[in-house]
């Protein structure tokens, strides 16, 4: 039986002329944080809570790669309803995306994680030729597979997420490209590696909502209410409430950028709204430096409650 996440039925709503409310399935993460919902839920939850749009949740049977996510949101086959993913030209033909960037753009800011006896080997890399000597692990499915190929980066795919660590650890690998926001909780299960503290690859791209082409009504009310979250700032700050402390982690300001060029692009992708991409400047916002503050816990959407 599918996990219950929200029944998003408020008071809240009755004041409003809400969308129809319908029962959507998102798809289920391979990892949560026990102690509150995944980014991805809480931001769906703002949405739709922005949006006074009164739906349903639940999670997916099981959780899926990719691939096998996308197939079943493009054939309609009702395993999935809404998925969040990497975009890409290819994805946004096949789904019907919501062409705003889910974690400002930090998807495509990338930490490697690297043995620790061989940190020194990086040390002194400073231009992406020299980190062509070195084999990068992905996910055989990732869109990242064909950004690190386009700028002659070797890279080694697996088809298991926990292959990925695995193969690092065996030395099948040499490093493996994670996003800022994800890299230091993964460390954490690995002695044996390390996050690598010179060098950051950074390229356009980040994580959508997508949704089946025939759902466009669902999109329209995910957009609607992301919007809104962008426009009074509530998205920042759930956002931040999840992220900064990582950010501040990260030290930025003092790695080595290696920019590359994203081929894959999705024809939607808005660089040009510059408020919605992360760059050093967002370090010294208030909802930044609010997130970071003691005691400062996870902002929660109002009117919708934490996942059961």
């Amino acid at each position: 039986m599918r996990r219950l996440l929200a029944c998003l039925v408020y008071s809240c709503c009755l004041l409003l002329v809400p969308s129809q409310a319908a029962t959507y399935t998102y798809l289920r993460p391979e990892w949560t944080d026990p102690g509150r919902d995944p980014y991805g839920v809480a931001l769906l939850k703002l949405a739709f809570a922005k949006a006074h749009a009164c739906h349903t949740l639940v999670y997916s049977t099981d959780p899926m790669k990719q691939g096998r996510a996308i197939y079943e949101l493009e054939h309609g086959t009702g395993a999935v309803d809404i998925m969040i993913t990497m975009t890409s030209a290819e994805r946004e033909a096949k789904l019907l995306a919501v062409p705003i960037p889910l974690t400002k753009g930090l998807l495509g800011w990338r930490i490697a994680l690297v043995r620790k006896e061989r940190l020194q080997q990086f040390a002194h890399v400073r231009t992406v030729g020299q980190l062509k000597a070195f084999v990068a692990g992905q996910g055989h499915d990732w869109p990242d597979v064909g950004i690190l190929r386009a700028s002659g980066l070797p890279v080694h795919v697996s088809s298991a997420y926990d292959g990925m660590f695995k193969m690092l650890e065996a030395n099948r690998i040499d490093y493996f490209p994670r996003a800022v926001q994800q890299v230091f909780d993964e460390v954490e299960h690995y002695p044996g590696l390390a996050v690598e503290p010179h060098l950051i690859l950074r390229y356009p791209t980040d994580a959508y909502f997508f949704v089946n082409r025939a759902h466009a009504g669902l999109a329209g009310d995910i957009r609607r209410g992301l919007e809104a979250a962008i426009a009074d700032g509530s998205f920042d700050r759930l956002f931040y409430s999840y992220f900064a402390t990582k950010i501040a982690a990260a030290g930025l300001e003092h790695r080595h950028v290696l920019d590359l060029p994203n081929p894959l692009r999705g024809p939607s992708l808005p660089v040009s709204r510059k408020s919605l991409w992360f760059s050093p400047a967002e370090l010294r916002r208030p909802a930044f430096r609010d997130a970071l503050k003691p005691g400062a816990g996870p902002a929660t959407p109002s009117c919708v409650p934490s996942a059961r």
